[in-house]
């Protein structure tokens, strides 16, 4: 086992009475050399799980465990010095996550020069090598990134993260702003990655087929808790928790003629707020299938096939 949580939570305070519940006690398992695909919707807590998870939201409770080493609740400048040689993040958004004031030579060889891992003669080298592998030219490092195309800054930052060769990176929505062509590419260079590197990813997304297509493992978030995970393809083709099964069923279809004839049922209503959440299931005020204790008893986890599990209480 490479990373595991264990009731992990991330709460903002606002104000002196309430709190807002980002991230509300997940427990999490991920192998070594596996991408875990995390799904919902925005708000639900994915993108504040991926940064609690290395470091860069300390954690309100709960543990976090890598390579069989619990982590810091809070990283100090040295825990983040240590950790960032084998935990890595690439950003949902391509451009305001790079520098506007440096060059590509500069961002993506930073982590080299910061972890002392190669003479700085040398980086020029290493960060033509990593452009290249990404689909780009050695002759970019000295443009800025208000230079290049959304999907080119989204190559930027893959190279800016892997140029560590890290053990584990979260894949933070890294195609929701690109093109159809350029999410294909990007996505088949992450999996390339995986492959030469051994990587572990934790890919966050909001497309669904995407996931399944990319990840062996999915999980499905609500709200700071998760619902349901199990291996990809069970989870995609066999949903068990109410929302799971609405998530698939307003997936489009791939196929004009049948998306033409599928029955789109929405999601009725808009997501909870999660400021000072009380007991009972997160999805309860959007269910079409609530009982009445599903608002004042919060689910447990269940078993409901191998390596499948539901937080539902039709189900316990």
């Amino acid at each position: 086992m490479l990373i595991e949580t264990k009731d992990l939570k991330k709460h903002f305070q606002i104000g002196r009475k309430q709190t807002l519940h980002a991230v509300d006690g997940v427990s999490l398992q991920i192998e070594e050399n596996e991408i875990l695909g995390l799904v919902g919707e925005s708000g639900s807590g994915k993108s504040t799980f991926g940064k609690a998870l290395i470091g860069l939201h300390s954690r309100t409770s709960g543990t976090t465990t890598y390579n069989g080493q619990l982590l810091p609740a809070k990283f100090t400048a040295a825990d983040h010095l240590q950790y960032s040689k084998e935990l890595q993040m690439i950003f949902q958004d391509p451009y305001s996550s790079l520098n506007p004031r440096m060059t590509v030579l500069d961002i993506v060889g930073e982590g080299l020069l910061i972890q002392g891992q190669t003479k700085r003669s040398e980086v020029k080298d290493q960060v033509a090598l990593w452009l290249e592998k990404v689909g780009l030219n050695a002759d970019h490092m000295s443009r800025y990134p208000h230079e290049f195309s959304g999907g080119q800054r989204q190559r930027i930052g893959i190279a800016r993260a892997m140029i560590i060769q890290p053990r584990f990176v979260v894949c933070d929505e890294p195609i929701s702003a690109l093109d159809v062509s350029v999410q294909a590419q990007v996505v088949n260079l992450l999996e390339q990655l995986k492959q030469d590197l051994g990587l572990t990813l934790l890919f966050i997304a909001h497309d669904l087929s995407m996931v399944r297509y990319v990840s062996d493992r999915m999980a499905v978030m609500y709200l700071g808790s998760l619902v349901e995970s199990g291996p990809a393809d069970d989870v995609f083709f066999n949903p068990q928790h109410p929302y799971t099964q609405l998530l698939i069923e307003a997936n489009p279809e791939p196929d004009p003629e049948t998306e033409r004839h599928h029955k789109y049922v929405p999601i009725i209503g808009e997501i909870t707020s999660p400021i000072n959440l009380g007991a009972g299931c997160r999805f309860a005020d959007r269910c079409p299938k609530v009982m009445s204790h599903c608002r004042s008893v919060t689910p447990k986890t269940t078993v409901v096939a191998a390596k499948h599990t539901v937080n539902c209480h039709l189900f316990e």
